[in-house]
């Protein structure tokens, strides 16, 4: 490989000496992370783990842990039952209706303690975003910014003459994040409200991508979700935005969907 020969001495000393993430050697070399990756495992240079990585970053004070001066909280875990999807308008009628009758049923097996929890905690969670944003927005923007990013937060006016506002924007790799809760596909507010949601998400994406961009969804199926599993969604992101830079999708490629159900996080 020949950029790790010529660059060997470099990368030793920033990734290694200096502690350096393979995102700033990257920027320290004009390139991209995954290559400065690829380099270190041709040079024989052991990779450190997203937590080593962490912690380099809060000793050298990069970053600040994200619960410092906070109250720690319990973390509720809740399977909430979800078929995969695709776009819903190009699902066939009766595939439309198989999946609305399990969101349904899914939702009518939960006691009414269980659903009167669920729209307290979903109004909770659409105060707070509008203000300042879900807890998981504001993880990932800090850890996209820690990692080089330039992330915009709910960028509106990406397309001329619309009104549409996506969760996070990042520039550089025209990429616009958006985070879905359970509301876009179970019918907390209703089966009606859910399947507009749904609607809604579909014309939003077919809108963006035709205009260039990749629209990269998560799809947060578990009712809430600790650091760790955060931090596991944040390496997945990376991961696809690191694809998106060393090659820039073809149109019919833009739409990238990441699940986080049963405390997995995986590519759908």
């Amino acid at each position: 490989m020949e950029f790790a020969r010529i660059n060997k001495d470099k990368i030793i000393k920033l990734y290694v000496e200096e502690e350096k993430s393979s995102y700033e050697v990257a920027e320290a070399l004009n390139t991209y992370s995954t290559r400065i990756l690829r380099a270190l495992d041709f040079l024989g240079v052991e990779r450190r783990t997203y937590s080593q990585a962490q912690s380099n970053s809060l000793k050298s004070g990069r970053t600040v842990h994200p619960t410092k001066g906070k109250k720690l909280e319990d973390e509720h875990k809740r399977k909430i039952g979800e078929s995969k999807s695709k776009s819903w308008h190009d699902l066939p009628q009766k595939e439309k209706d198989r999946m609305s009758s399990l969101s349904k049923a899914a939702w009518e097996k939960k006691s009414d303690s269980d659903k009167s929890e669920m729209r307290r905690m979903a109004m909770e969670a659409v105060r707070e975003a509008s203000k300042q944003g879900s807890k998981t927005e504001r993880h990932l923007k800090n850890g996209l910014t820690n990692a080089g990013y330039s992330v915009m937060f709910h960028k509106t006016n990406l397309v001329p003459g619309s009104k549409l506002e996506v969760d996070l924007f990042l520039p550089e790799v025209k990429t616009a994040i958006e985070i879905d809760g359970p509301g876009h596909f179970l019918p907390i507010w209703g089966e009606d409200k859910m399947r507009k949601q749904q609607s809604a998400d579909t014309i939003k994406q077919g809108i963006l991508i035709s205009h260039g961009y990749v629209i990269l969804r998560i799809r947060q199926i578990d009712k809430s979700i600790s650091m760790t599993k955060m931090n596991s969604l944040l390496e997945t992101i990376l991961s696809e935005l690191d694809k998106i830079k060393e090659k820039f999708p073809s149109k019919n490629k833009r739409l990238i969907e990441i699940e986080v159900c049963n405390g997995k996080t995986k590519r759908i």
